[in-house]
């Protein structure tokens, strides 16, 4: 007759097995979501745009974002963290990311939103470079499910500019 020590060591066992075999169908199944999120992103106004004592430009926007991400959530999801960053290019970097403003989404419900905004972090460049520059807004995600991995992704919007002069 086999112990009590060896008979939970054989439930325990198969326990966990159980559990890292549902783990890992859960896990799986969030391959077969195909997500379509979407967003716009309107600036309103240029509050400030100025040059600091150091040399350096500083720009304030009034921004309306709205997205609808509830494509992403799947019963697997935990929650969403979603940031909105400024992109653009200088002669010393080929890329600049400035995060603008960032949330956390924590269920579907709350996935679909809209919000009037300033940035909520500073665009600072460092240099005079964002005089009359030509930037892309950049709306990142990074879906955190409840078991497996982490993926991230972003919706590119195009064709926003910075005045030419400071004010």
């Amino acid at each position: 007759m086999h112990s009590f020590g060896y008979r939970a060591n054989a439930l325990l066992t198969f326990a966990v097995t159980i559990l890292a075999l549902m783990c890992a169908m859960a896990s799986f199944s969030d391959n077969l979501n195909h997500p379509s999120p979407s967003s716009s992103v309107q600036v309103l106004n240029v509050n400030w745009f100025q040059k600091q004592p150091n040399g350096n430009d500083e720009v304030s926007l009034t921004l309306n974002i709205s997205a609808d991400l509830q494509s992403l959530f799947t019963w697997n999801t935990k929650q969403v963290f979603i940031f909105l960053a400024a992109e653009y290019e200088t002669p010393k970097n080929s890329l600049n990311q400035i995060s603008l403003w960032d949330g956390i989404i924590a269920s579907k419900e709350h996935a679909k939103f809209w919000t009037h905004t300033s940035n909520k972090y500073r665009f600072i460049d460092q240099g005079s470079n964002l005089r009359g520059k030509e930037f892309n807004l950049t709306l990142h995600w990074h879906v955190m499910p409840k078991t497996g991995k982490m993926f991230a992704d972003k919706l590119v919007m195009s064709g926003y500019h910075l005045p030419k002069e400071y004010r």
